[in-house]
């Protein structure tokens, strides 16, 4: 009797862990954020379907939207995007199943992109048990009910910090960290990166900037052996700030666009810095660190600059190189890491980008599928150029940035392509990572959002 008591109890303790774990963090098929439930582009899904139809799997619904890269965000039963309208910007809930619309909340927008690209927000909602989090491209940072969708704080980062105008408008979706927002807002001269209250808005700490770089000896340019900070350097990058224990501690890396910046979560103090960018202006860093035990992955296609994989020391306070190479030069995607390999799109334009497998420890090459593009964006693409990809119940979904879904078997042994189609109303470009919740992919153009169901009857 003691021992069945005993076991009850431990059974009754075992589900209100599951219960109050579910209630803090969603159900384990939910997309609550940027890159998925850990923000690495891994599903926590099983039971998909093993392979596609040849024109894909079953469709569930469509729908025009407004312009925007930002992917959709899900958590149970509601679908959240942020888009953009002719004058304004809009976060709008939906119901998964249908798209059909629920809550909108909106504000005006005048931001056009210098290069000509959309206009739209850039930055993934953030979904919590009760809040929604947003980012546009001018710099508004707010909070939403997220069963009402009714304002609840608003900061104008444009305004509140020193923020040097970006190229491509603000494209780095902040991280949800206990009970602070982190953003990479890029305020001169040391607000690089602020933490807010995530009840309030209220700023907590700024960190990052003149302090960080000002007389650092190598930059890595050629006859500049130091930085002379200016007080008009743009600091923010198109890179998410991502947070990882190392060595039993607690790191916020940010891959600025003068490099990577760990910093205290609690305190925003400097761990360590490492400076990490090309040699000339018009250049960016888009690609979120990868982190795997002690090292940490960065890498960016401008210019040359290629991968890096650093070794953070046990007091957590440096790093040193462990491979320098081309391997990988990264745009804007973030590679799938998986036992030790990395699936990553490498190359900086369409013509010379491929799908590799690469080593994470050595930067060896296992694969390389040829990427290069010999059609014009007119006619149906063979290839995926410069794609973004998911891991789900064992498999890659990549998509390509002309409409191109694919399934792969990740193999470091070779690429295994299993299934590909042409997704009808998606063209050129599609930089939107896909999501997956529920069984059902979400997929986002220029001015769709698309919704196929993967869950095997």
């Amino acid at each position: 009797m003691k021992l069945l008591c005993h076991s009850r109890h431990a059974l009754l303790v075992m589900c209100l862990t599951f219960w109050i774990a579910c209630s803090i963090q969603g159900r384990a098929d939910d997309w609550p954020r940027f890159l998925g439930p850990k923000a690495d582009g891994v599903s926590l899904e099983t039971g998909l379907l093993d392979q596609w139809p040849e024109d894909g799997p079953p469709l569930l619904w469509k729908k025009s939207v407004g312009t925007g890269y930002s992917a959709p965000s899900i958590r149970g039963e509601r679908l959240v995007l942020h888009h953009r309208l002719p004058r304004e910007e809009v976060m709008e809930s939906m119901d998964p199943d249908s798209g059909t619309s629920g809550w909108r909340f909106s504000y005006p927008s005048s931001y056009i992109d210098p290069f000509g690209y959309n206009n739209g927000p850039r930055c993934s909602p953030i979904l919590s048990k009760d809040r929604c989090y947003g980012f546009g491209a001018e710099g508004k940072l707010f909070c939403l009910d997220i069963e009402t969708g009714k304002n609840i704080w608003m900061r104008d980062t444009a305004k509140d910090f020193e923020v040097p105008e970006a190229f491509f408008g603000v494209g780095s979706t902040p991280l949800l960290e206990d009970d602070k927002l982190i953003a990479m807002v890029g305020g001169q001269p040391n607000a690089g990166v602020v933490a807010f209250d995530a009840e309030t808005g209220e700023t907590l700490w700024e960190s990052v900037g003149r302090d960080t770089w000002n007389g650092e000896r190598k930059t890595g340019w050629r006859g500049e052996p130091f930085i002379r900070w200016q007080g008009y350097e743009k600091q923010a990058s198109y890179a998410s700030p991502v947070a990882a224990t190392i060595h039993g501690k607690r790191h916020i890396l940010c891959l600025m666009r003068q490099g990577l910046v760990s910093l205290d979560p609690d305190t925003g103090k400097e761990n360590f810095h490492f400076w990490f960018r090309a040699t000339v202006s018009e250049s960016v860093n888009a690609m979120n660190p990868v982190v795997d035990g002690d090292t940490i992955l960065i890498s960016a296609a401008y210019y040359r600059v290629g991968s890096v994989l650093l070794k953070v020391a046990p007091d957590g306070r440096s790093v040193i190189p462990a491979w320098r190479s081309r391997a990988l030069e990264i745009h804007w995607t973030t590679p799938i890491l998986l036992d030790g390999n990395l699936y990553a799109f490498s190359g900086r334009n369409e013509p010379d980008a491929r799908f590799r497998c690469v080593e994470m420890a050595t930067g060896k090459i296992h694969w390389d599928q040829d990427e290069k593009w010999r059609k014009s964006f007119t006619g149906p693409p063979k290839r995926y150029g410069r794609g973004s990809a998911i891991l789900a119940d064992g498999k890659l979904i990549v998509m390509g940035e002309a409409g191109q879904l694919g399934l792969f078997r990740p193999d470091p042994s070779a690429p295994h392509e299993i299934s590909k189609f042409q997704v009808p109303e998606m063209k050129y470009p599609c930089w939107t990572a896909p999501a997956l919740a529920g069984g059902k992919l979400y997929l986002r153009g220029e001015n769709r959002l698309i919704c196929y169901q993967l869950k095997r009857e």
